[in-house]
């Protein structure tokens, strides 16, 4: 007898159309899920918004200024918006930004790292905790204190750095002395990387300690030493972390006022060597001069602070090109 067993396959279902599936995803979403999209979202849009009316209003009152300048406003050494005409630029501004900003970064960047490697994968945690915490304090520490710390403790103290500096180094011009007194755009690098510090340290710690166990596991297994696990397993997956903690810390460089301030002698020149007194920032320059200005000199000063907005925009959009460019060898997708 033969027993045959026929079952019944159904047709293959279409899938959902895009509409179908938006209000299938809409009737699943939880009234807290929307609330919680909708402030995101307002969050997002309102951030543009408030960025756009600060470009909007910077640029109107610098498009006054400039328009009354005798000077060219990206060259001119001077900054004298009382005379008749106004004559003033930004060249010294903009080279004592960008100078103390980057000697702060060379100091501060590999510092920060090694700290933060050795917090991580070198310190036993009875001390690893103590150093973490006293770094934590450092950044919360009000930049008019370390104003205050780098006049009365800093400057004082870098004659004997400034004497070997100009004689082994003077030969090259950018580190020659001249017995002046140290108020110059190195001490103020200098103070900037004390002040950055805490943020790259804090940062790359955090990013450091997300790296996979299997990774430096898988690299130990393989005979490497520490050094070598950290180089070819720590390092590549938080190149972005420290990239992203070095913009941190350049942005608070950049923008920097009282303690730049405080501890600067400032005039309107370039001058080749880092050890000698003067040279100017745009947020030292705004602080100082802003409440004595006319309404003129406040303009000048606005469009001052307009150059300084744009760098700090270059300077973050650069940072994320990076990012995206070295993410996919980070490791952190992996």
């Amino acid at each position: 007898m033969d027993i045959s067993t026929t079952t019944d396959v159904p047709p293959p279902a279409s899938p959902p159309s895009l509409t179908e599936r938006k209000r299938a995803a809409r009737g699943a979403t939880r009234p807290g899920d929307r609330i919680f999209l909708g402030l995101s979202r307002g969050s997002g849009i309102l951030l543009l918004v408030i960025m756009a009316a600060i470009a909007v209003f910077l640029t109107y009152r610098a498009s006054l200024a400039i328009g009354r300048d005798h000077g060219n406003f990206l060259t001119t050494f001077e900054w004298n918006t009382n005379l008749t005409p106004p004559v003033f630029g930004i060249a010294v501004l903009a080279f004592g930004t960008i100078v103390s900003s980057v000697i702060a970064m060379v100091i501060a960047v590999p510092i920060a790292v090694a700290i933060a490697l050795f917090l991580t994968h070198y310190a036993p945690r009875r001390l690893s905790g103590p150093i973490a915490y006293v770094i934590d304090l450092l950044a919360a520490v009000p930049s008019i204190v370390y104003g205050l710390w780098g006049a009365l403790i800093l400057v004082p103290h870098l004659r004997g750095l400034y004497g070997w500096l100009d004689t082994y180094f003077g030969w090259t011009g950018i580190l020659s002395w001249e017995e002046g007194a140290p108020r110059t755009m190195l001490a103020v690098g200098i103070l900037l990387a004390i002040m950055i510090l805490p943020i790259i340290t804090n940062v790359s710690r955090e990013v450091f300690r997300q790296v996979p166990r299997m990774h430096e596991e898988a690299a130990l297994a393989l005979g490497a030493t520490r050094w070598e696990v950290i180089r070819m397993s720590v390092l590549p997956f938080g190149r972005s972390g420290v990239i992203s903690a070095s913009m941190l810390g350049l942005g608070r460089a950049l923008g920097e006022t009282m303690a730049v301030a405080t501890v600067l002698s400032p005039d309107y020149d370039i001058h080749a060597s880092l050890l000698n007194p003067g040279g100017g920032t745009f947020a030292q320059n705004i602080a100082s001069k802003f409440g004595e200005a006319s309404e003129q000199g406040r303009d000048a000063l606005i469009a001052s602070g307009l150059v300084l907005f744009v760098i700090t925009l270059l300077v973050n959009g650069a940072a994320r090109a990076i990012i995206a460019r070295r993410k996919e060898y980070s490791g952190a997708n992996a």
